[in-house]
């Protein structure tokens, strides 16, 4: 658990110029009790799905590494106004959790509305994914503003299982994240999550496609 802070923490990182803009206190005179109200949400969707922090928190990061954190990845097609949902793209076809999203914004709507953006939201909801299931907590910089666009064909910045270290590490660069560090402590989320077996199982049985064979460098277990 001890990479979990971090790869929440640095996400404002992404933001590049306006990070310096948010406050912990961004709400205080507006929704005092945002963050009390995102917490009874999750505490509701965890006892009939015990992964929704780690799914939350996939959808921050992904929502991050398109254009920062601007939760254009929870808009839907519109193509009246323009609009293709990055949901729709590959790196996002498996993201989940879009419906305890909107239950959140439902309740701090009949609390305080028009107030709390989309991408706050998920921000908040990430750092309560872990500390619900036993990691540590901290205060979360907000005052993020909603995209009222999405960018689809950004959405090839999401890193994937299948890039190399050096598309990783350019792909992260170009997020604003240059130490390695950063690389692998926000990798190292998916131990808090899971692991789908098709984004793995060609080193396990079918290396360098030879049937049964098993990628060399892979510790043994």
């Amino acid at each position: 658990m001890s990479t979990l802070p971090i790869t929440v923490l640095l996400v404002p990182m992404m933001l590049g110029g306006s990070a310096a803009q948010l406050s912990p206190t961004f709400y205080a005179n507006t929704c005092a009790n945002v963050t009390s109200i995102v917490r009874g949400v999750l505490d509701q969707a965890q006892q009939s799905d015990a992964r929704i922090g780690a799914k939350l928190i996939r959808v921050h990061f992904h929502d991050c590494m398109v254009n920062g954190c601007d939760g254009s990845l929870l808009l839907d097609d519109d193509a009246a106004n323009g609009i293709d949902s990055e949901k729709d793209e590959a790196p996002n076809q498996t993201t989940d959790g879009y419906a305890t999203v909107d239950d959140i914004k439902a309740a701090l709507e009949n609390v305080c509305p028009g107030v709390v953006s989309c991408a706050d939201i998920l921000a908040i909801a990430s750092q309560i994914g872990v500390s619900m299931a036993g990691g540590p907590t901290w205060q979360v910089p907000l005052g993020r503003r909603d995209s009222r666009t999405a960018n689809a064909a950004g959405t090839t910045a999401v890193p994937s299982p299948f890039d190399t270290f050096d598309q990783l590490q350019k792909k992260f660069r170009d997020a604003g994240l240059d130490d390695a560090t950063d690389l692998v402590a926000l990798s190292g989320a998916h131990t808090f999550g899971r692991a789908r077996c098709s984004t793995f199982n060609q080193r396990l049985y079918d290396f360098n496609g030879q049937d049964g064979a098993t990628d060399p460098s892979l510790d043994a277990t």
